[in-house]
């Protein structure tokens, strides 16, 4: 009788067979350690010089950040094709590389490798802006002289790149979109984007008229466009014809209701949607806490957090910059317990964000607490505690934290240079801010621009240097603007020169005529000095050319809402409540004697009477918005 034995697997396993297993994920693979180890035995079984295996390990090291290797993995196959060429031009540009990615195209060129319909969309990612149209143009001229035109995907390419190459390339992307013999839906959508980008709607919306078909991106690009451009009654319009909406379309609508103001419309919209990621969450609570209404902004953030959405970083840093811009530091403390009670692990550009947010809002203690939690400094932690210490008049702290930067190896750029000229114009640090000014240019090779010059005429302006200030103006590489001479008008109030705050304002009135503020400045300087003739006079200039001032505004922040007032202001609802304690406390001082004794009692005695407004404007957890 035959017993039946369990078969059993082999002890052993191929060699080329794991090798095989590793290669063909090995493009997608992020794990240094791993990709290493793959390469020893792509080494040891002599396939480095494998046309297929090459690639596969470039893009690899490429997606580790690690190009060093990359290129050397290229350097080692004797005679690269077209797909390693193509592979390695990827690769840089995926790293922010352009020039290398050029460098590689040319070597390509020079060794006599035709390039293919892929070479030169990977290069055209390579460009962007106004001064890459040149480039984009000689691309074009290859992309002609190969014949690659009758591919789609490669005059595709071309119309996108254009786009982004400012409106002279928008330009030439259309005539490019017009000759085409062939278009497919990719080309109307990238062509209608960029027009809507531009600005040009109405080109935008008679080419999404005349597509034979459409798509979602089709109809999210024009309503993006109206959104961008505060158009919500035309957004409104095109949201309610289209035939499918996604959450782009719903997040695209919250997010222009937010940008106009129309918090209500925004707070309709997300209310509607039948589906709500991430995206349009952020949208709203970012544009609650621009306007600065609290309340309602953490009452939406908790109620994400209810229904279990997690932050990410886009979230994060969205939400910050919100608070930072409004001053509104309840929301961003929130976000900051958020962050801790989840220990989300927080990435250098969340945490400058975040850095960012406790500086603008005067929470220096908090922002200095994360700055030194930050293990991985970059430029934007120093430059974002600098402009923190610098906003708020702590110029020997921004000096000394300045000092340890370069220590620390950091080459300061022409923003960090602003930060610290802002510091010691905020503390009177004249001399400092000279030898900062000069070692700016002699030691980093940074040539001064207009904002560094502002700077600069500023500090010496409070500084009582006028005439040294007005030299330096006049020396300026380039044109001075009207917040220049503006900044000079206000040194001469400050120090009550009014000879050169008529020189001063004689070059705002070419620049900036209808600004009512610098007449009214040096009307006053004639006030103070008593020259009642030339008062009377510039208060007729100022009828004559029918400008009048725009009154000031204050806000505060109480009990988390920011409250906004101007002169004689009566939108607030409860301005009639305010005006009758500012009444009620101009009789009283009234009634006060020149001796301190009869100055306190009736300011205490009606100092508690706010009190009887609590229920509307509580008194506590006051602080002004800086």
């Amino acid at each position: 009788m035959q017993m039946c034995l369990p078969a059993r697997s082999p002890g052993w396993v191929s060699r080329r067979r794991l090798l095989d297993q590793n290669l063909s994920d090995l493009h997608r693979c992020t794990n240094l350690a791993h990709i290493k180890q793959v390469h020893a035995q792509i080494l040891k079984a002599h396939l480095h010089q494998d046309p297929h295996t090459a690639p596969k390990l470039i893009a690899a090291f490429s997606l580790c950040r690690h190009m060093a290797l990359a290129v050397n993995v290229f350097n080692q196959v004797h005679h690269p094709n077209v797909h390693l060429y193509n592979t390695l031009i990827r690769a840089h540009i995926h790293n922010n590389q352009p020039s290398q990615a050029f460098a590689a195209f040319f070597d390509m060129q020079a060794n006599g490798v035709y390039p293919d319909n892929f070479t030169f969309p990977f290069l055209l990612k390579a460009c962007s802006g106004k001064s890459s149209l040149h480039v984009v143009q000689m691309i074009h001229a290859q992309i002609e002289k190969f014949g690659f035109c009758g591919d789609i995907f490669v005059p595709n390419s071309l119309i996108d790149t254009y786009s982004k190459c400012g409106l002279e390339g928008v330009g030439t992307a259309r005539k490019l979109f017009r000759v085409l013999d062939e278009r497919d839906i990719v080309s109307w959508n990238t062509m209608i984007g960029a027009l809507a980008k531009a600005g040009e709607l109405s080109d935008a919306r008679q080419l999404f008229d005349e597509m034979p078909e459409r798509d979602a991106v089709s109809w999210n690009s024009v309503l993006d466009g109206y959104a961008k451009a505060g158009k919500m009654d035309e957004a409104f319009e095109l949201f309610e014809r289209m035939p499918q909406r996604n959450v782009v379309s719903w997040s695209t609508l919250v997010s222009g209701y937010s940008k106009v103001g129309d918090m209500g419309m925004a707070r309709m919209m997300l209310d509607r949607m039948p589906f709500k990621n991430l995206v349009p969450w952020t949208i709203i609570i970012s544009g609650y806490a621009q306007k600065g209404l609290a309340k309602e902004a953490i009452m939406l953030y908790d109620q994400m957090e209810r229904d279990g959405l997690k932050l990410d970083n886009g979230a994060i840093i969205s939400i910050l910059a919100a608070c930072a811009e409004s001053g509104l530091i309840v929301l961003g403390k929130k976000v900051h317990d958020s962050i801790e009670r989840n220990r989300f692990k927080c990435s250098t550009p969340v945490l400058n964000a975040l850095l960012d947010m406790y500086a603008k809002c005067g929470g220096l203690e908090e922002a200095y607490r994360v700055f030194d939690g930050i293990a991985r400094k970059d430029l934007v932690s120093w430059n974002s505690m600098l402009q923190g210490l610098a906003m708020h008049g702590h110029g020997e702290k921004a000096l000394q934290l300045f000092s340890r930067m370069e220590k620390a190896g950091f080459r300061p750029d022409k923003v960090t240079f602003i930060g610290v000229l802002c510091a010691c114009t905020h503390s009177g640090f004249v001399e400092e801010g000279l030898d900062v000014f000069h070692r700016m240019e002699k030691e980093y090779g940074i040539v001064p621009e207009v904002e560094h010059y502002g700077c600069m005429i500023d500090l010496l302006g409070r500084g009582g240097r006028l005439r040294e200030a007005f030299r330096l103006v006049h020396s300026m590489p380039m044109e001075s603007n009207a917040v220049i001479w503006g900044t000079l008008l206000g040194a001469c109030r400050m120090h009550n020169n009014i000879e050169l705050a008529e020189k001063a304002l004689d070059q705002l009135v070419k620049l900036d005529p209808s600004d009512p503020g610098n007449f009214s400045m040096v009307s006053n300087m004639y006030a103070a000095a008593g020259d009642w003739e030339n008062m009377a006079n510039m208060r007729l200039q100022m009828r004559s050319i029918g400008v009048q001032k725009t009154s000031g505004a204050s806000s505060i922040e109480v009990d988390d809402e920011v409250h906004e007032f101007t002169v004689f202001d009566r939108v607030h609802p409860y301005s009639s409540d305010i005006y009758g304690m500012i009444n009620r406390l101009g009789e009283d001082l009234k009634q006060v004697d020149t001796s301190s004794t009869s100055v306190l009692k009736p300011c205490q005695k009606h100092f508690c009477k706010p009190l009887t407004l609590v229920k509307k404007i509580p008194e506590r957890n006051f602080s002004p918005i800086v």
